[in-house]
């Protein structure tokens, strides 16, 4: 089999050199030759565990290319993905002009029947649309080609979205159309050899279903985070309650940590589009904008705790950063909580000094300039700071030596954005830790 993939982005160059991991021959076009020249020459755009290997690997065997030509690209492919951004609008409704142009280009080019399958997360209506923009650009020429259109909708974890693209807990096709099920189904097969995980349905469905899993995991940690602003009101420890409620199947243990908020390139733009959806049909999914209004409130939390430990005005303080990224094994800054963290310490006149393993150059992207200061490691951002601020939970911050940064430190306190130290072990070092949702007992220093 043949395919192209339009978009070499997160969900475009995984799901490319994933397809071509398994045999299939592999183009992946997109209109920034910079971006194709790197990948050419093995340097990737994003940082994803595992994936400069495969597309090194698959480059080299000949079964991944990189084009900018997608007239060229599509001939003789079985299926052309559409895998490009879908940014929000200013009033949060997903903007399609880059979707409905590929389609158009398709629809000018293609040569044989084609199965057109929209990646990109897009609202209900996108395959009618994608559909009539093809057929529009088809009669144009005077053509009467067939083509089918299909939803496959991504599930890809950052940070885990290689593996999840090789052994997918489900894949879900909406398709109407029997020859392009058929293609469908002989593409994803080399995916199923332990069972069979394809869910077929209509296209509509398929993407709502995008939209409403993004949703619902977004709620779980809104919801949390609710609660854990609540426990602290009342003295009690948002982790046990965590683990008390995380330990019943209906509700599982997974995306109920406290924290300070969600972010990234899907939720905060999945939770807009959908909540614009509703309202363009006359319903307000009430739950939802809660949802989004806890988040935004949430990416303050730890910056509230650094003004009621210090006062208002951090004039002259300094403050050291642990990670950047919106979570950890990524260098993706969309939403990150860590930007309002920071643009709240400097404008109430902190000096911030940051460290994240990967997110670093990102991050130069979002503040040009000296705006904050990038340190070599977490110790050295802690180098004469007044407190320590945890924001993306990497691994090489769950155990530094405490003694060494309370050396460096000019207060011993922690900030931890993700709850993830050992409070009474913090104490007995003699540091004030501040969590989220942990307690009134949680801002007692513990002398010795």
């Amino acid at each position: 089999m043949k395919i192209t993939v339009v978009g070499t982005g997160y969900v475009g160059l995984v799901s490319g050199a994933c397809f071509a991991d398994v045999g299939i021959e592999v183009v992946c076009v997109d209109i920034d030759k910079k971006k194709i020249d790197k990948l050419k020459n093995g340097i990737m755009p994003i940082f994803e565990p595992g994936l400069e290997e495969i597309v090194k690997r698959n480059y080299a065997s000949g079964r991944l290319h990189f084009s900018t030509n997608l007239a060229e690209a599509i001939q003789d492919s079985d299926v052309a993905f559409i895998a490009v951004g879908t940014p929000p609008g200013e009033d949060g409704s997903a903007d399609l002009k880059y979707v409905l142009a590929v389609a158009e280009e398709i629809g000018q080019n293609m040569s044989d029947y084609i199965v057109v399958a929209t990646k990109s997360t897009v609202p209900v209506t996108t395959g009618k649309k994608v559909q009539q923009t093809i057929q529009a650009a088809l009669d144009n020429r005077g053509s009467d080609l067939e083509f089918a259109v299909a939803s496959n909708p991504e599930f890809l974890k950052e940070g885990a979205a290689v593996e999840d693209f090789l052994k997918p807990d489900r894949i879900i096709i909406g398709v109407e159309d029997e020859r392009a099920q058929k293609i469908m189904k002989r593409l994803y097969k080399p995916f199923q050899l332990s069972g069979d995980r394809i869910i077929y349905m209509d296209i509509p469905s398929a993407e709502m279903t995008k939209y409403t899993a993004n949703a619902m995991l977004a709620t779980k940690i809104s919801f949390m985070n609710d609660i854990a602003n609540l426990c602290e009101l009342v003295g009690a420890d948002a982790n046990m309650v965590r683990k008390g409620i995380g330990s019943d199947p209906r509700i599982g243990n997974k995306f109920i940590y406290p924290g300070v908020g969600y972010g990234g390139s899907c939720f905060p733009k999945d939770v807009k589009a959908i909540v614009k959806t509703a309202k363009q049909y006359g319903y307000d999914l009430r739950v939802l904008q809660a949802v989004e209004a806890v988040n935004e409130d949430q990416k303050h939390t730890l910056v509230n705790k650094v003004k009621k430990h210090f006062g208002e005005d951090l004039s002259g303080m300094v403050f050291a950063l642990w990670g950047l990224s919106f979570k950890p094994n990524t260098d993706d800054m969309r939403e990150a909580p860590a930007i309002v963290i920071i643009d709240e310490l400097r404008a109430a006149g902190a000096t911030v000094k940051a460290y994240d393993p990967i997110a670093m150059e990102e991050a130069k992207e979002v503040y040009v300039g000296d705006k904050i200061s990038y340190c070599n490691d977490a110790y050295d951002a802690c180098v004469d700071a007044d407190a320590v601020l945890l924001i993306t939970e990497w691994s090489e911050f769950r155990l530094p030596s405490w003694k060494a940064v309370g050396k460096l430190l000019k207060n011993k306190v922690v900030f931890d954005g993700r709850n993830i130290y050992d409070r009474k072990y913090l104490n007995e070092m003699g540091f004030i830790h501040y969590g989220i949702g942990l307690g009134a007992e949680n801002h007692v220093k513990v002398e010795g």
